[in-house]
């Protein structure tokens, strides 16, 4: 798959495994875009043909070096003269070409539907720490379908979320990345774990958070002491910096006291301590959240971490199989 758009019209959002084949540079298209709406669409095409043509071999010899032999599909936008161009350059050429009918367009179009599209969902819950990202892979395992939202934003959604993930997608990526997954998984009823509307900076499109508002909510139901110990771990391993610039985020929530007992303990590395502090704010939020929730609550207790066990104890609780 071939996207001849320019490379910032690619960095902004663009089909899940495409490779940026652009057409024009940003300031070629730009100076093609304002020559159409200043001048005239008869003069843009003769610019745009200015700059395609010394390129042609150029890009003959990467589309054969990316395709080894197979086919490839071309697109633009709207489907329009750039992957146009480009499709009857690469079919002269004598490969196999094929142009994307509706463009890039088209694929935002069909994200709008899939995000919409009716679908059976289970919601997996807990309090922060709890380990329900490890559960969800638990019951990947067990060939349950599972959507890890928190894996394609790259954010675990707390305000010390982003700390050792990769660069977040924009928003248009994202939701890109969303509704490829969506559609690839299969049509039983999928997992995902309990999100706000934004995780990190990214925001789930509103049809689907809605479905996962109205879904059943598995809460598991782990001892706090488990959970601290858990998060300190995990925070014992990362930045102190970037773990005090994450507290001073929340610390209008957090209070002033607190602010400054969490950053004194990041400093004497008592992570035990920050976490405590750091839960009283998460602990209390998540709960004022499920007492809106009650009727979709299935709770599972458990004194363990061990996410094969209490994946276990997931499946059990809605009546699934195992799947061992």
């Amino acid at each position: 798959m071939l996207d001849v758009r320019a490379p910032a019209e690619f960095l902004a959002g663009h089909i899940p495994g495409a490779t940026s084949f652009p057409l024009f540079s940003d300031e070629e298209r730009a100076r093609v875009g304002t020559t159409y709406k200043q001048v005239s669409p008869d003069k843009a095409v003769l610019l745009g043909l200015d700059f395609f043509g010394p390129k042609m071999s150029a890009l003959v010899l990467k589309a054969k070096q990316l395709a080894r032999g197979n086919p490839v599909r071309v697109h633009c936008w709207r489907g329009g003269m750039r992957s146009g161009a480009v499709a009857w350059l690469l079919d002269l050429a004598g490969l196999e070409t094929n142009q994307l009918i509706g463009g890039y367009k088209e694929y935002r179009r069909w994200c709008l539907t899939e995000f919409a599209r009716e679908r059976s969902v289970r919601v997996l819950g807990g309090m922060t720490g709890a380990g329900k990202t490890d559960v969800l892979h638990a019951l990947i395992a067990r060939n349950q379908p599972v959507l890890d939202l928190e894996g394609l934003a790259h954010h675990k959604g707390s305000a010390f979320g982003a700390i050792g993930q990769a660069a977040q997608p924009t928003q248009e990526q994202w939701e890109n990345d969303l509704a490829w997954a969506l559609a690839h998984l299969s049509a039983e009823t999928l997992w995902l774990e309990d999100e706000s509307r934004s995780i990190g900076a990214v925001s789930i499109p509103a049809p689907f958070f809605d479905r996962l508002r109205a879904a059943p909510l598995v809460v598991l139901d782990v001892p706090r002491a488990l959970r601290v110990q858990k998060l300190a771990v995990e925070y014992g391993r990362q930045d102190p910096q970037l773990l005090a610039l994450a507290v001073m985020r929340i610390g209008k929530r957090l209070g002033g006291l607190a602010t400054k007992e969490a950053l004194g303990a990041i400093v004497t590395g008592e992570m035990d301590k920050m976490v405590e502090l750091v839960l009283d704010y998460y602990d209390k939020a998540y709960q004022f959240g499920l007492s809106r929730r009650r009727d979709q609550i299935t709770w599972v207790p458990t004194d363990t971490l061990d996410p094969n066990e209490n994946a276990d104890r997931v499946l059990a609780a809605v009546g699934a199989p195992s799947g061992r």
